[in-house]
């Protein structure tokens, strides 16, 4: 294995736990009074919790344990180079999925289980592009040199 292939495959993996680390702190904020506003409605699930992330994102105890579980994924798939490419590319391929169905669904209803809003659905566009972005460009030439 040349140094580069070295240095690539740290990349991707630093790159993985970066974005791990950033989900497992938006879990953890979301728990928090101050950082959470109108913390006092936060419910279990659902449109009708009030509770906003930096007084912009909708959440949830379930939206926040979402994000925790998914920070917790990354850091465990981040141990391996394959590992990270796929928690980049599949988990930016699950956010672009998460943002499509905050674009059709009506917010109000019950198929707003999570919750989101229009800063959720900007923010999962955000994260799907860019993590696949991530993982397609440190991961270069993993997926061709493996066939």
């Amino acid at each position: 294995m040349s140094r580069t292939e070295t240095a690539r495959r740290g990349t991707i993996q630093t790159a993985a736990m970066a974005v791990a680390a950033v989900f497992t702190l938006v879990g953890i904020a979301g728990f928090i009074p101050g950082l959470t506003t109108n913390y006092e409605a936060l419910e279990l699930a659902g449109h009708e919790s009030q509770a906003m992330l930096l007084g912009l994102f909708a959440v949830s105890v379930f939206h926040n344990v979402v994000h925790l579980a998914f920070g917790v994924a990354g850091f465990l798939m981040a141990r391996t180079a394959g590992g990270a490419y796929w928690y980049l590319v599949g988990g930016g391929a699950v956010y672009l999925v998460l943002w499509l169905y905050g674009l059709v669904i009506d917010h109000d209803s019950e198929a707003n289980f999570v919750p989101f809003n229009t800063a959720d659905n900007w923010l999962h566009l955000f994260l799907g592009v860019g993590m696949i972005g991530l993982g397609l460009a440190l991961g270069r030439g993993r997926v061709a040199r493996r066939h």
